[in-house]
């Protein structure tokens, strides 16, 4: 089991443990109001009144789109604001991706998207559950926990649909429309959200722009398609549709926004009216403002700017709806209220639009949703929760919305099992005002092809010559293929990502691709023992690369022991070497070449970092090279090469039979295979 560490220097229960002194003098009046006090500060878990928690995610919401983190932004957000104004802004926090699904699995598991079986793109509304059988979620450890939980909105994580007989199964996919027809919707949907710890669900398969369009209740749709339909991508535009597909009578996309609201007011209703002292869990994922962008007509033309932005004014007074439900039935001052975005804002908005009336969705970061730059996936996130979060405060703590769960763990101050929650790191430290150090060591970001990037401190490592999503360069373009394989920014000086600084900073790109590795062969970030991904991860885009290679090919072959003179072109006539003869003559021969040492590993040691003995430390055989030492096959790595090491090692302290040597310790090979 993990425990989830509280900050060393403010333990949440040290205000427990402590003694409390009280001077003789002071009278009852002061032994009162300092217990008071002191009870305050302690962890809620002394009392048996657990927080409410509700978590609303907005679809394709930009950073710059709110007021409270763009006061430059020219759309109004009073709620957002007001909310911000009760409780703390992270002003760097990050989705786990640029895209929806995989920042749901990431919410919802705790876990890195990128270590499911889906590396790139999203699911369709029809696709197989994503989920792992098995997976302890949130919800489910919050229900193992007395919570009620309920999910009501955009699930788009997969579901098993019944299909009609003789009908081909659905994959990851996005189907098309008419694919839809295939099921049998009058049976009950399985492996849904009932089945990863939700009590209830009412909403929508997957994002409103995918088929089929009709609401879900439970493991049944609320109303059986019978006709096709699609929608208009922007409302009041002709340029673009929906899937066209099945679709419930009288379902129309600009209803679902508001309808939601109107199920999740119910919701706390129904548990604050009818279920006083049980907490309750609300997942509220949004169907907006993602396309189709369809505002109600009294949100219509209210921004000014465009529908996108009518659209955002309408997300921002449902989400008032739900916070003024909790304030009118008292329950607000008991419960966390989480709000943020799963991915940045989409070109559907129109930038060119807005941006000519002065408003910006991704705000000063270059990007938008789909891609590896920050305007990709850093997004807002406000945090409430009276008596624990200062009102009016804000943390520049990196942040990512994997952290629920481990969040969830501390304020419950329960353990999470080993095998859960591997990439969620608590951010109860920084809400409560406590954090003097970094929460994470470091920050995996992943774009919606599969391009990986790695955030330490100030530092961000891209590890694509392109944006790895739907800005330019994109990726395979003409521009892509003249620029450097990795990216790497100073986000301090540089937070446009403008500026790629890699040729001055090999050793933090070393240092960054190390960090990336190790999580991706431990299966996860946080301590605890090593877990397995569920496939194999790779985190270069490897076939791009061999398509239009930008460098050379390498390949060093190194004998053992082997006399210079020992070969046919030297002149031995007693040595017969056909194949090496042949390549002599096609290549500079050094004849004057030294190993620098006359034995195998210092002189191996001295290969892979291009340094003397004395300084990598290697002098004798069988002593191990430094897992920090800077090597020629992590240089290689962090500008794009696969690297691979054939044959005899001898550089760990074991002697030449090193197989079993862990992956950390092979100084930036990626295949493996040695003696």
């Amino acid at each position: 089991m993990r425990i989830i560490p509280s900050h060393p220097k403010t333990d949440r229960g040290s205000a427990i443990r402590s003694r409390l002194i009280i001077p003789r003098s002071a009278g009852l009046a002061f032994l009162l109001i300092s217990l008071a006090a002191f009870l305050g500060s302690a962890s809620f878990a002394a009392s048996d009144r657990k927080p409410n928690i509700v978590y609303i995610l907005a679809d394709d919401l930009g950073y710059g789109d709110v007021r409270a983190l763009n006061p430059n932004g020219k759309i109004p957000t009073p709620n957002l604001d007001r909310l911000a104004a009760g409780g703390m802004v992270f002003t760097d926090a990050h989705s786990s991706s640029a895209v929806c699904t995989p920042t749901r699995y990431g919410l919802l598991t705790g876990r890195y998207n990128w270590r499911s079986r889906l590396k790139s793109g999203v699911l369709g509304g029809m696709s197989p559950p994503l989920i792992e059988p098995g997976r302890l979620t949130v919800p489910a450890f919050l229900q193992q926990n007395g919570y009620h939980t309920a999910c009501i909105g955009k699930w788009h994580l997969g579901m098993e649909w019944a299909r009609k007989p003789d009908t081909a199964p659905f994959t990851d996919d996005i189907e098309k429309g008419a694919d839809g027809w295939r099921v049998d919707f009058s049976r009950a949907i399985s492996r849904g959200p009932n089945s990863f710890g939700f009590d209830y669900f009412f909403g929508i398969a997957a994002s409103l722009d995918m088929v089929p369009y009709t609401f879900i209740e439970n493991d049944r749709v609320t109303k059986i398609p019978t006709e096709d339909n699609a929608f208009p991508m922007m409302i009041g535009r002709t340029n673009g549709m929906t899937r066209r597909g099945p679709a419930a009578a009288g379902f129309e996309a600009i209803d679902v926004l508001s309808a939601l609201t109107h199920k999740a007011v119910d919701y706390i209703e129904e548990r604050v009216h009818k279920h006083a002292g049980e907490p309750f869990f609300l997942y509220l994922p949004l169907n907006a403002p993602h396309t189709p962008i369809a505002p109600t007509k009294e949100w219509q033309g209210k921004s000014g700017l465009n529908p996108y932005a009518d659209f955002v004014m309408q997300v921002d007074s449902e989400v008032g709806k739900v916070l003024a439900a909790l304030n009118r039935l008292g329950a607000a001052a008991n419960t966390l209220v989480i709000f943020a975005s799963d991915n940045g804002c989409s070109p559907e908005a129109k930038f060119e639009e807005l941006r000519a009336k002065g408003h910006d969705p991704s705000a000063q970061f270059r990007g938008t949703k789909a891609d590896i730059f920050d305007g990709g996936h850093r997004i807002p996130f406000i945090a409430r929760w009276p008596g624990h979060i200062k009102a009016g405060s804000t943390s520049d703590q990196i942040i990512c919305l994997n952290d629920l769960f481990a969040t969830c763990a501390e304020i419950l101050e329960q353990k999470l099992p080993e095998n859960a929650a591997e990439d969620s790191v608590s951010i109860l430290p920084a809400l409560e005002s406590r954090a003097s150090r970094p929460l994470h060591e470091a920050l995996v970001h992943h774009s919606i092809n599969g391009s990986f990037a790695v955030r330490q401190s100030n530092w961000k490592l891209e590890l694509c010559p392109d944006s790895g999503g739907w800005s330019v360069p994109r990726p395979g373009s003409p521009a892509s293929k003249q620029l450097p394989e990795v990216q790497l920014y100073d986000l301090s000086v540089d937070a446009g990502e403008t500026n790629n600084v890699l040729a001055a900073h090999p050793e933090v790109v070393a240092r960054l691709t190390q960090i990336l590795e190790k999580y991706v062969n431990d299966g996860r970030s946080t301590p605890g023992p090593k877990q397995a991904n569920t496939t194999p991860v790779a985190i270069r885009r490897g076939s791009e690369r061999a398509a239009v290679p930008a460098e050379p090919n390498i390949l060093f072959i190194i004998a053992d022991q082997w006399r210079a003179q020992a070969f046919g072109f030297a002149g031995d006539p007693n040595v017969k070497t056909p194949h090496l003869d042949q390549f002599e003559r096609q290549c500079i021969n050094f004849t004057q070449a030294v190993s620098g040492t006359p034995v195998c590993s210092p002189t191996r040691a001295s290969l892979l970092t291009g340094q003397r003995p004395q300084t990598h430390g290697v002098f004798l055989n069988d002593v191990p090279l430094s897992t920090n030492a800077i090597t020629l096959p992590k240089i290689l790595k962090s500008v794009g090469y696969d690297t691979g090491c054939i044959g005899k090692w001898h550089i760990d302290g074991h002697g030449s039979r090193s197989a079993f040597i862990p992956p950390e310790r092979r100084h930036g090979f990626d295949y493996w295979k040695v003696l």
